[in-house]
């Protein structure tokens, strides 16, 4: 086999590697380059970073980024794995109830946070409207203008957005699972709470494991929903780490500094995701 014929496959790659290094690594280095240097382009060494570290609102950020994230992936998790099982057992309509259940997932991001903005809206609000229909408040909440209610608001329009995926993954793992496990459960009396414990749930570790780690990677680095709905606010309570280096460089045009953070964020992103990774092998 000549040379030519032993490096066919690299050549074939090449042109998509060489496009992956222009759109990835590329912008990586730049931003590397962003981070240590003034807008005159002079190096100021870890500068940028230190002002940005040192600042108060970047520990609320990445502290407001840890809720979000967290209890969105948590109930994510909790209620597309139920309707995943659900979804996978024999009733009338199941077709359409599995086509229906897509919906939430497949509307666009700024669609979605679009029309949450107007339900939870305070006085012309139809969440506020329904509850006191029901008597369940007295008085109108402000959901998106309360600092103690825009953040559960918020966690509830993400796990509403993102939960059919969680579903439609759970679905497709348990179409894998040999009838035969069942039955012999059945045999020996196993009900359908010991079937979810001891023969869905580990027979789904892997997709659950994947599923949670492609949550995690778009909910670090999701904007959309909480830009349109709050930018942020009020006072900051629903400021993420996106956002911050979002408007650190495009509203207050500190690019240098935002740099700087974006690279923090990224090599926190990379550990945690090296830590997830290490622990779901150890687990396996």
């Amino acid at each position: 086999m000549s040379r030519l014929d032993r490096n066919q496959g690299l050549l074939f790659a090449l042109p998509a590697l060489l496009m992956l290094a222009a759109l990835i690594f590329y912008p990586l280095v730049y931003t590397g380059v962003l981070s240590v240097t003034d807008e005159a382009g002079g190096f100021v060494g870890m500068q940028n970073f230190s002002a940005m570290l040192g600042a108060r609102l970047t520990a609320t950020a990445f502290w407001n980024t840890l809720i979000y994230v967290g209890f969105s992936i948590i109930f994510q998790m909790i209620l597309g794995t139920a309707a995943g099982i659900l979804l996978n057992q024999n009733f009338r309509g199941r077709g359409l109830v599995r086509s229906t259940m897509l919906i939430p997932w497949v509307v666009p991001g700024i669609v979605a946070a679009t029309t949450w903005a107007w339900m939870f809206h305070t006085e012309f609000g139809i969440v506020n409207y329904m509850l006191m229909s029901v008597h369940a408040i007295d008085a109108q909440i402000g959901w998106l203008t309360n600092p103690n209610t825009v953040m559960p608001a918020l966690i509830a329009v993400n796990v509403w957005k993102m939960f059919p995926f969680v579903a439609i993954m759970i679905l497709a793992g348990l179409q894998s699972v040999p009838e035969t496990l069942y039955e012999a459960a059945r045999v020996d009396g196993a009900s359908f709470r010991d079937e979810i414990r001891y023969i869905m749930l580990p027979q789904l570790r892997p997709v659950l494991i994947s599923v949670s780690l492609l949550l995690m990677i778009w909910g670090l680095n999701a904007t959309t929903v909480i830009y349109a709905m709050t930018k942020g606010g009020p006072a900051n309570r629903s400021l993420i780490t996106p956002i911050q280096i979002f408007r650190q460089a495009f509203e207050f045009f500190q690019l240098n500094q935002a740099a700087a953070l974006s690279l923090v964020f990224f090599l926190i992103i990379g550990l945690v995701m090296g830590i997830y990774i290490k622990l779901s092998e150890e687990r396996e």
